[in-house]
């Protein structure tokens, strides 16, 4: 089964005067990259939080947000007192205003607040890793979710081009023998100039050029690899990405030896089917 990289998760956990939100989102990336947004105090444990959200992610572009809600009386910003008097002193010489605007032009002046940098608690950081592995948990499931509509939808793309492939396959004799028949009408033109052993050398030569007999093989095995890769446990959209590269190849040459109208315009729908598969190949993990 498949995996999809988008996905969103959420958890929040209630502290003795805290709330804390953690949140995480995914895209799809061709690498792990973390963007995380947390409070400064729990900056050093970051690389655990990476390791911690790259090993069950594996890879995607994700957005960490963790946010702290002061709930109770204590915070960590305060109001640096004897600077503000300071200002207020120093403002009363040069401005006439009542205590109330001194102090509301003090408390806007530099390092008239505070803030005191929190120790870690590491009994708060463990709540905080567990809600983040909480989110993770949310977040896989909402993978899985879409991961399940990707698989239907490559599922329906890739029988889409087998059925393709059937048409091709069928009508193979007809191409050929149009080849064959344009080949004669050349051959008539100018039959009187050259000799007959040479022409049916040079029908074979062609026949031979334009035959696709190991194109639909191996388009046919890609196909069936493909469904048969993405229905396992290791299913990755790098691998599923290079089964479709080889599904391209072999569609580009059937076209391109075809020489037969009917057989271009089923090759051009395959091609459509291959994009869509690729298009959705870009978001599977």
């Amino acid at each position: 089964m498949i995996q999809s990289m988008t996905g969103f998760g959420k958890s929040i956990s209630q502290i003795p005067n805290k709330k804390i939100t953690v949140e995480l989102k995914s895209l799809n990336s061709k690498n792990f990259d973390l963007n995380a947004r947390i409070p400064s105090q729990y900056r050093e444990k970051e690389l655990e939080l990476r390791n911690l959200i790259s090993n069950s992610l594996g890879r995607g572009k994700v957005d960490l947000s963790i946010y702290v809600e002061y709930t109770g009386e204590q915070t960590s910003t305060n109001l640096n007192t004897e600077v503000v008097k300071t200002y207020m002193d120093q403002l009363r010489d040069i401005v006439n205003a009542n205590e109330v605007e001194l102090l509301k032009m003090a408390v806007k002046m530099p390092d008239a607040i505070k803030t005191e940098r929190e120790e870690i608690d590491e009994e708060e950081f463990h709540i905080i890793e567990n809600a983040v592995k909480e989110a993770l948990s949310e977040i896989n499931l909402f993978r899985n979710d879409e991961g399940k509509a990707l698989e239907k939808d490559l599922n329906l793309r890739i029988t889409n081009i087998q059925e393709l492939l059937k048409q091709v396959i069928a009508m193979d004799p007809d191409r050929v023998e149009s080849v064959r028949e344009r080949l004669r009408k050349g051959i008539e033109e100018i039959k009187e100039q050259a000799d007959e052993n040479r022409f049916e050398q040079e029908i074979v030569y062609y026949i031979e050029k334009f035959d696709i007999t190991e194109e639909k093989v191996r388009l046919d095995n890609h196909l069936d690899y493909f469904l048969t890769t993405i229905n396992t446990k290791d299913s990755n959209g790098r691998k599923l990405a290079f089964i479709s590269q080889e599904i391209g190849r072999e569609i580009n040459t059937i076209g391109s030896k075809s020489n037969y109208a009917p057989m271009q315009q089923l090759v051009v729908q395959m091609k459509d089917e291959l994009e869509k598969i690729k298009e959705q190949i870009l978001n599977v993990l």
